[in-house]
């Protein structure tokens, strides 16, 4: 019987069509995907909890959800060139054994710094598994046809895992603490650790750029000190150190960039961001998942918290959402083959406006339906957008460049990631802050915590008196919902310069196609 390898590399050699194995080795491969997008956004319905039982600050709060994101995207390019050395399908098995011993790790943290560390070493072993992920895609399907689809299925599971994350949160929540979140990796990952050597063949780049430690301190050193100044104007304001961080992220940046041009094999290849179809993509994935990202930071606390619905209802309430964004992702490829992608992403990023339109001129703050159909609305223009990007991304980018244009794809959506809650989330954490009025009779340490967060809030409102709790959770409420409607016209705004992007930089490319061999 032919092995697995050597049916691929018959079917690499004569453009064949795989079978059914191949098709098996996609849906392994979907769950690393899916569990490092699920990880992006799952604490978003845990945080409530995460809140009362650890007490972060605000600063803290933010870290919590960004130190993960923030170190992945920071390693994934990285990561890649070790993947191409020394083996895409090892690198995805080292990455899940060690996802998910930190895993448990972060499940029983007994404070908030300690989980902010563990979360970041995570971030160090999910950027293993996800530069692999559609490198092999490439491998195992050169049919034209059948890589287009598997590549929207990939897409499609990375956008509907963002907001699969709170569904998944809110119904473990519902019956156990909010560790966990973290502990549903290991039955994920079991599965991939035996199936992989299996199914997913082995590759390899012959011709790897070389490791360069320089250059990976380098992109480090650009990422974190500018989404840090990003944290800190949120919390503290322009009197922080956050232009001083801008300018030293701007300046490593620059270095990074200098580097790689000079370098005769350089780890990241910037000339790839001299096309403009590509470098169009890439800023439309960027902000779609900006836009996501941000309306889950705020839906999440908003249902639990403003309206009072438990976890796993509170999950419940944006399935429609996740739906819409996965038959979103899978429609659009067909459509996008007869229409300009100019035209097409436009299109589709106008539901995400309304969606977030709808939040912002929302006058019933009960109004679980509204925001049910907001949400639909935004999951529409964001899986159509995703799938469409990820594509041009990669048929934008020359064939031997396909492995370098995979991770900025990937580095796009994390650094999105990043984004949505340090710029949404933070601009509403400010917002709370500085409209919130605390009412008097409340003791000075709880309403500085009463001032932090929205949970902070809501906890110090349940050890009061009957009528003075509720005048609290009032106020609380009331802060952190004019604070949503001036920071959805934000995310607004945002998805409509994606789409100026789309409509300028996406004409004149081809239709999603994959790229040339």
């Amino acid at each position: 019987m032919m092995t697995l390898t050597q049916e691929l590399t018959i079917a690499d050699a004569q453009g064949r069509r795989v079978g059914w194995r191949g098709w098996a080795a996609l849906v392994v491969l979907m769950l690393p995907v899916l569990l490092v997008s699920v990880d992006n956004t799952v604490l978003s319905f845990a945080l409530p909890d995460i809140a009362l039982d650890l007490q972060p600050t605000s600063a803290q709060q933010l870290w919590i959800i960004d130190a993960y994101p923030l170190v992945l995207a920071g390693l994934l390019v990285t990561m890649g060139t070790l993947g191409d050395r020394f083996g895409r399908r090892r690198m995805l098995l080292i990455g899940a054994t060690g996802f998910a011993a930190v895993s448990v790790l972060a499940a029983f943290a007994p404070t908030a710094a300690l989980l902010i560390a563990a979360r970041a070493a995570m971030g160090v072993f999910g950027a293993m598994l996800m530069p692999s992920t559609l490198s092999l895609l490439r491998s195992i399907f050169t049919d034209r046809d059948q890589r287009r689809l598997a590549i929207a299925v990939w897409a499609a599971m990375f956008s509907a895992g963002a907001a699969l994350g709170p569904i998944v949160g809110g119904l473990l929540l519902e019956h156990f603490s909010w560790g966990s979140v973290f502990l549903m990796s290991v039955p994920v990952l079991v599965p991939l650790l035996v199936l992989a050597p299996i199914l997913v063949p082995e590759s390899r780049d012959p011709h790897p750029g070389r490791i360069d430690p320089i250059s990976i301190a380098l992109s480090l050193a650009t990422m974190i000190p500018i989404v840090y100044a990003i944290k800190e104007v949120a919390v503290h304001g322009l009197a922080s150190p956050a232009p001083l961080l801008f300018l030293v992220g701007a300046g490593f940046g620059v270095l990074f960039v200098r580097r790689q041009l000079r370098a005769e094999t350089p780890m990241l290849d910037m000339r790839l961001f001299r096309r403009g179809s590509f470098s169009g993509a890439l800023l439309v994935n960027l902000l779609s998942v900006v836009a996501l990202v941000g309306f889950l930071f705020y839906v999440a606390q908003h249902l639990q918290l403003v309206i009072g619905l438990n976890p796993m209802n509170a999950g419940f309430a944006l399935v429609p959402g996740l739906v819409a964004m996965i038959v979103s992702g899978l429609i659009v490829v067909p459509i996008a083959q007869r229409v300009s992608a100019r035209v097409v992403v436009p299109v589709a990023l106008a539901f995400s406006v309304l969606g977030y339109v709808l939040v912002a001129r929302s006058t019933d703050p009960g109004d679980v339906g509204l925001l049910i159909v907001a949400f639909v609305a935004l999951g529409i223009g964001i899986g159509a957008a995703e799938t469409v990007s990820n594509e041009l991304i990669l048929a934008s980018a020359p064939p031997d460049k396909a492995g370098a244009a995979s991770a900025v794809s990937e580095t796009a959506y994390e650094l999105g990631a990043v984004l949505g809650t340090a710029v949404l989330g933070g601009i509403l954490t400010a917002l709370y802050r500085a409209n919130v009025v605390v009412p008097a009779g409340i003791p000075s340490d709880a309403a500085d915590a009463a001032r932090e967060t929205l949970a902070g809030a809501m906890a110090i409102s349940h050890g009061l008196d009957t009528a003075l709790g509720q005048t609290l959770r009032d106020a609380a409420a009331h802060a952190f919902d004019a604070g949503a409607s001036v920071t959805a016209y934000i995310g607004a705004g945002l998805i409509v310069l994606a789409a100026v992007i789309a409509a300028i930089t996406l004409g004149g490319t081809r239709r999603i196609e994959p790229s040339q061999e």
